[in-house]
């Protein structure tokens, strides 16, 4: 449910926005690794082959033309570096599929998307080794005129914007930030003033994938160097490497040059971004330009005669910064650990910069040790890239890919490991939610909606191996030693989950109440008021405006900006922009008459139906046929009630009787401690588990007949 509720723009909204930022996150955090890391297995690794021009040449050939590498990609452009030379520089596809253009890596252009952070990153550092800038410097002394709250004693430095620790509330692209307005200027320091978020964790303690943070970064480089930031980047950075065909403004020969972008629909239409110089994701460039780069930093940031770093500064900003444990990084000054490759350690092994835009994904990856590097780039969102990783990596230098040896370790009794009890939401997208427990098992125990329920095995001071994906969880303590926050990189490698807050419950809750665990989650994990002073009316009707607010609200879903509203009477309500979201959405479809009636209580069928036009983008009703229900529920309301019975989307009240039937009480009204119980399961419920479980009880079923119907004949 969590995964709809987070695609729910993408799939009934047509802006450019909600399609490049959420399906974006999470195209990369919902990922399938292809390498992992974990305890010494002693399987024994391949031979590595000889990294030279003809194998690298050959290696890409062949990945290009495999079956399975084809869906993946329009176009793509892709180099390899080594010991100072170019081994390999290709293109494969088409930039433009119906004109037949083909991929030239030398010209044509792609939207590099977040890899331009690492340029930005670049530009920040020579002016830190100037002398100009320190990473232990306030960002405020540069950038002055900001208004924000910090409620810590603790500012954000130079060094929380490089990586990404911040603490800034998460301020992600909106939707009138990707545009098809290209005469529309929009300046950096207006843009920043204009969007600035608060402090909501102590900078420095946790890890959130921040791009605001790398706007800001570009924002010091313009302030410090006294000129406008695109200007920097081509005299300092472009220039010195003669890439010719970079740059951070989209117009002349790069917009000329530029690949046409793909998605599953076809064609993404042209767009510009705001601000009109992206420092976090802007950046333009090809192939051969992203080549040229690599070999600079790896050659300790000299290209022939010119320099774009110190040895010294390329040193630093190989080294990893931030870190849950040393088994598992977070990110450099400008790069991040490979999402594929826990256990990259705190030794500059591999250093990685990952980028999406609607239609174009890239990945650059660097071995320092071994003086290589890869970047590819390629017009249609996807997964390529793990492939070439993971096939780059095994083909050429399988030591990388090895599982970690570690130390035989004495594993936490029950009661030590009961510190990590709780529910954890993830700092990006808090509708991402695990529970971990230790349930008797002495073993730690994790569930998520999206892999269910598992054991972790404990093998480190706060690390564990997952036992389903064969990947570290690793989790922080704070100076008291309270956990506050865990890594999942196979959920969700561009940031922490914080751990929720201990409950206090309600005037009129506690924790015998048959609606506890629901309502005390919600709390935990800040979803409705955590404070014992207030009264939760547990069985107070639910209005239609309410459920339809607090539905989008949980699922991380703005308003509607739309001025003409579906409904007549709700122009004055203050749910209006919710419920005008719902219809853009498919949720609500009105009566007919023009009126919502928003403050009407609603019954369980109507917000079983409102929630089912949602799951049913995802789950096809017929799945849901087969479940019994008693009770009265009228027609119209009938598959949806079944969707959410067979989900388990609901609480306690739902009850089966001795045939297997459920009476949904649909036409009840629904009550605050049942919607509370509906929005837990949400969060907590593994649907896409259940819906396949039920799946293949519809195939065995289905050959079951199949069998039958000859004798039947």
């Amino acid at each position: 449910m969590t995964i709809i509720l987070n695609k729910l723009s993408v799939l009934k909204k047509p802006s450019l926005w909600a399609k490049t930022v959420v399906a974006a996150v999470l195209s990369v955090s919902l990922l399938t690794p292809t390498i992992h890391a974990s305890a010494d297995t002693g399987v024994a690794l391949p031979k590595a082959k000889t990294l030279d021009s003809a194998s690298a040449t050959g290696f890409l050939d062949d990945f290009f033309a495999a079956e399975e590498a084809k869906p993946h990609y329009v176009g793509a452009s892709v180099v390899i570096v080594k010991d100072g030379k170019v081994l390999a520089q290709k293109g494969y596809g088409f930039a433009d599929k119906e004109k037949k253009t083909a991929v030239d890596p030398a010209s044509t252009v792609f939207r590099v998307a977040s890899v331009s952070k690492t340029f930005t990153a670049t530009a920040l550092m020579q002016l830190v080794e100037q002398g100009k800038v320190s990473l232990k410097d306030d960002f405020t002394k540069y950038v002055t005129g900001l208004t924000f709250d910090n409620p810590f004693n603790t500012p954000v430095t130079i060094g929380h914007l490089l990586t990404h620790t911040t603490g800034f509330q998460i301020q992600d692209v909106q939707q009138e930030d990707v545009h098809e307005d290209f005469d529309k200027v929009v300046e950096l320091e207006d843009y920043v003033k204009a969007n600035m978020p608060p402090v909501v964790r102590e900078p420095g303690t946790s890890y959130l994938y921040d791009n605001f943070a790398s706007t800001l970064a570009g924002l010091v480089v313009e302030k410090v160097s006294g000129v406008p930031f695109a200007e920097y980047m081509e005299k300092q950075v472009f220039e010195p490497l003669q890439m010719n065909n970079s740059g951070f403004l989209l117009e002349d020969k790069l917009k000329e040059n530029l690949a046409v972008e793909y998605n599953a629909a076809g064609i993404v239409s042209p767009y510009a971004v705001n601000p009109t110089t992206w420092p976090a994701g802007g950046m333009l460039s090809t192939s051969e330009d992203i080549g040229k780069f690599m070999i600079a930093f790896l050659n300790g940031g000299a290209a022939g005669t010119n320099r774009i770093l110190t040895e010294s500064t390329v040193d630093s900003m190989e080294q990893y910064r931030s870190s849950i444990h040393p088994l598992l990084p977070d990110t450099t000054y400008g790069f991040e650990a490979p999402f594929q490759l826990p256990g990259a350690g705190s030794s500059p092994k591999i250093i990685t910069k990952a980028g999406d835009l609607l239609g174009t994904s890239s990945y650059m990856f660097l071995i320092p040790e071994q003086n290589t590097g890869v970047f590819i780039t390629y017009n249609q969102r996807g997964i390529l890239r793990n492939f070439l990783y993971g096939q780059f990596i095994s083909t050429f230098f399988p030591q990388y890919g090895a599982p970690v040896k570690l130390d035989p370790y004495v594993a936490q009794d029950e009661k030590e490991l009961s510190k990590f009890n709780g529910y954890y939401s993830d700092l990006r997208l808090d509708v991402l939610v695990s529970a971990l427990g230790t349930e008797g098992e002495g073993d730690l125990v994790i569930t998520d909606v999206y892999m269910g329920t598992r054991p972790l095995k404990q093998v480190d001071d706060n690390l564990f191996v997952d036992s389903i994906s064969n990947q570290f969880t690793a989790f922080k303590l704070d100076d008291k030693g309270n956990v506050s926050y865990m890594k999942e990189p196979y959920l969700n490698p561009m940031g922490y989950s914080k751990k929720g807050a201990v409950a206090v419950g309600f005037s009129d809750i506690n924790k015998e109440h048959p609606y506890a665990k629901q309502i005390l989650t919600l709390q935990s994990l800040g979803h409705i008021p955590n404070d014992a002073t207030q009264s939760f009316n547990p069985e107070k009707s639910v209005t239609r405006a309410e459920y339809v607010k607090n539905l989008l609200e949980l699922s991380n879903v703005k308003g509607s900006k739309t001025t003409e509203l579906a409904f007549t009477d709700i122009k004055e309500h203050e749910a209006a922009a919710f419920i005008q979201m719902a219809v853009e959405l498919g949720m609500v479809t009105g009566n007919g008459k023009g009126l919502f009636h928003p403050d009407k209580p609603i019954t369980r069928q109507e917000a079983a139906v409102m929630m089912g036009r949602l799951l049913a983008l995802q789950y096809p009703a017929e799945l849901f046929e087969s479940v019994q229900l008693s009770g009265k529920t009228d027609k119209w309301a009938i598959p949806a009630v079944k969707m959410l019975v067979a989900l388990g989307l609901h609480g306690p009240e739902v009850q089966k009787d001795s045939k297997g039937a459920a009476d949904f009480k649909s036409k009840q009204l629904l009550n605050r401690q049942e919607e509370a119980a509906i929005y837990f399961a949400m969060l907590t419920q593994p649907t896409d588990q259940i819906v396949a479980a039920l799946k293949q009880e519809q195939e065995a079923k289905d050959k079951e007949k199949e069998k039958e119907a000859p004798k039947a004949a």
